[in-house]
């Protein structure tokens, strides 16, 4: 009788494969060059080899995965959780057996080479101006000749203290929050009368701290698809104090937004579930943050988050289901301000979460905190934003006009999709050389100084070892073989070139590139980067046509992934439009820093709620010129389009280019819209 055959799907890896029942989940793992860390060999002892099992539907993978489809614990898995305490929902691999289909997520803390969050801080400058302002007030103590309430005097005090804070003219209309009405009495006796208020909008007491406090704290997040930063800032200085990463616990239910709404429609109570895990997300990630700098929650009183529109949705409870078809309807598309305790925060009783507008359905608050830190709305320059990521956010415009759209990438530029790929972390490839005349490639792995050339290489990755390839280092080599002729413009491994080199290799039908012993790159990786990019060319290409432009003045590229691609090997691909490179710029994390500067500044916020009712959205889903657009960028650079600045800067192979086509999609245009659009230059 033939064994039965079990799919499993690891996350956030994204590796797959099929095992027999009854195989350990540790062994499949290890099987499958899954990264499940273990230091006592599977006897139960560490505890380090812990997992989650997904429960319900999985449409994009085509399983349904249940707790019930592994083996019952066993007794020494049962004895370690009563001693050492086991997350109910958690089950040691090593002791574990697969009975059936299974998507299982691997947590930070259990995987050997956790995730390297490359989103920091920037040095920006921000005009302080703060939700909340403390003031150290002394209050005058009862009498009972004179009976008042200890809120009236404490108002009484704010308005005689600090005129130029307060916005009300007498004490009757300063409000206070009920956490802080059951404080006050026994602060204001604890401390001599003397006391910290943090007073918002000028009027509402908010917070309150016995004696003297010179500080209060506030968190600006960013919620990615896949991962999550925060950081820690002083309110009144505005000084970032510590920074904080992870990745999005939500992964474990889909690498991309879709995937995600499909599990929150098809599974009941799934949108419940992705909330939930969101909300953890991101109250462990503050907690991180604190704990770096000792940091009590109870003083952190004012939170940002941005994010796209769905993680927006999720993060508020909202079910994202009318976002995951025509017309995307937003639920909301203004800013808005709520208790940190209703979306599931635990911080001081009054801390406030303060959430950025949407642009579009697609286009999020993350985006629209890109405007609020870039500033393309106030350039005289056309800027040409992209923030990479599952989904592209595409912004292009100037003080004259903005437009804003965004385009499907998936998380191939990311490392999924890709067959050695993997997100930053140490241990990965990031950089590529390889040499035009030999075919031999040289690389640098994520901590690591030396390239792989030198003496130094291998005694500097002994511990860590060469794990895969991280987004910028997929770009790069993909870009190397194209300059080199390995492949061709169209995408094509050059299998003619196996006597030339023993690093092209027959693989089935198609042929790959031998990198390392453990790591090639196949046909299909380098069809997985094309249909990103050719997504990404045609999402900026539609906004530069309705613009009825044919260049840009300036290139940012926003987030993590754009902080770490050599522009160079970004245009090469294909990714941004033809310009002179010094033009195009890695932005870093342009999503955090608006969030940071929504935080610290009431104008900042008053800014960006204003400019995105003035930003022209345009859904790319419903253009006809889209398709168009995206068949012609699958070629390397592109196939239409000259790419001549580029041509000057680096030898690029020759390329047969149709002109034609690009004069007939512009003249269909014309027809279309009834407006003239400029082609390519030819």
């Amino acid at each position: 009788m033939q064994q039965k055959q079990c799919k499993i799907i690891f996350t956030p890896s994204g590796r797959q494969g099929v095992v027999d029942a009854g195989v350990n989940v540790l062994q499949a793992a290890r099987q499958m060059g899954v990264d499940i860390d273990s230091v006592c060999g599977g006897r139960a002892m560490c505890g380090r080899c812990q997992i989650e099992v997904g429960d319900g539907q999985f449409a994009k993978h085509g399983v349904t995965s249940s707790p019930t489809h592994l083996s019952d614990k066993t007794e020494t898995e049962t004895r370690y959780a009563d001693k050492r305490g086991l997350d109910p929902k958690r089950r040691l691999s090593c002791q574990c057996r697969v009975l059936d289909d299974l998507v299982i997520d691997v947590p930070a803390a259990s995987q050997m080479h956790q995730q390297l969050i490359r989103k920091a801080a920037d040095n920006r400058i921000i005009d302080i101006n703060p939700p909340i302002r403390l003031c150290f007030v002394q209050v005058r103590q009862p009498d009972m000749h004179e009976p008042s309430g200890d809120l009236r005097r404490v108002a009484e005090a704010l308005i005689e203290q600090w005129p130029e804070r307060v916005s009300v003219a007498n004490s009757e209309q300063i409000t206070a929050e009920l956490s802080v009405l059951k404080l006050l009495q026994a602060y204001l006796r604890k401390s001599d009368w003397q006391i910290t208020v943090g007073l918002r909008d000028g009027c509402h007491i908010s917070v309150i701290m016995p004696g003297l406090k010179t500080q209060i704290f506030g968190v600006a997040i960013d919620i990615g698809s896949t991962t999550m930063s925060a950081q820690i800032c002083d309110m009144n200085s505005g000084e970032v104090l510590a920074i904080s990463g992870m990745m999005n616990p939500q992964i474990r239910f889909g690498e991309d937004l879709m995937s995600r709404v499909s599990y929150g429609l098809m599974n009941e109570g799934g949108a419940d579930e992705l909330t939930n895990a969101v909300q953890t997300g991101l109250q462990q990630l503050i907690e991180e943050a604190a704990e770096q700098v000792d940091i009590a929650l109870v003083d952190i009183c004012e939170v940002v988050l941005v994010g796209n529109p769905v993680m927006h949705h999720l993060a508020l409870g909202i079910d994202p289901i009318e976002l995951g078809g025509a017309p995307f309807a937003l639920a909301l598309d203004t800013a808005i301000d709520c208790f940190a305790s209703q979306i599931g925060l635990s911080l001081n009783a009054s801390a406030r979460v303060y959430l950025l507008p949407c642009i579009a359905g697609h286009v999020g608050a993350d985006a629209a905190s890109v405007v609020l830190a870039e500033a393309p709305h106030k350039s005289d320059e056309l800027m040409l934003v992209i923030d990479v990521g599952t989904n592209a956010e595409i912004l292009l415009g100037n003080s004259h006009s903005l437009m804003a759209a965004s385009s499907p990438t998936g998380p191939a530029f990311e490392g999924a999709q890709v067959s050695a790929g993997q997100r930053a972390a140490v241990g990965a490839i990031e950089r590529v050389r390889i040499d035009p005349n030999t075919y031999e490639p040289k690389f640098k792995v994520i901590g690591a100084e030396s390239w792989s050339d030198s003496d130094e290489f291998q005694e500097e990755i002994k511990t860590t070892g060469i794990t895969g390839i991280c987004g910028s280092g997929i770009i790069e080599i993909l870009a190397e073989m194209y300059l080199t002729g390995l492949i061709s413009e169209d995408g094509v491994i050059n299998g003619a070139l196996c006597s030339a080199t023993q690093r092209i290799e027959k693989s089935d039908r198609t042929f790959q590139y031998r990198v390392t012993d453990q790591i090639a790159i196949t046909q299909a990786d380098v069809r997985a980067i094309q249909l990103a990019k050719a997504a990404l060319y045609a999402g900026f290409r539609l906004l530069m046509d309705k613009m009825g432009v044919d260049k840009v003045d300036k290139v940012l590229l926003a987030g993590a992934f754009g902080t770490h691609i050599e522009p160079k090997y970004a245009m090469i691909l294909g990714m941004v439009p033809d310009c002179k490179l010094e033009n195009v710029i890695a932005a870093g994390n342009s999503a955090g820093a608006g969030a940071r500067m929504a935080l610290l500044s009431l104008t900042s916020r008053a800014e960006i709620e204003k400019t995105v009712r003035h930003i022209h959205k345009v859904e790319t889903a419903i253009e006809p010129s889209f398709q168009d657009h995206f068949v012609r960028a699958m070629a390397f650079p592109h196939k239409t389009d000259p790419y001549r600045l580029l041509s000057d800067a680096v030898k690029l192979p020759h390329r047969d280019l149709l002109d034609n086509t690009v004069q007939g999609s512009a003249q269909n245009e014309r027809k279309r819209t009834g407006r003239r659009v400029r082609p390519a230059k030819s």
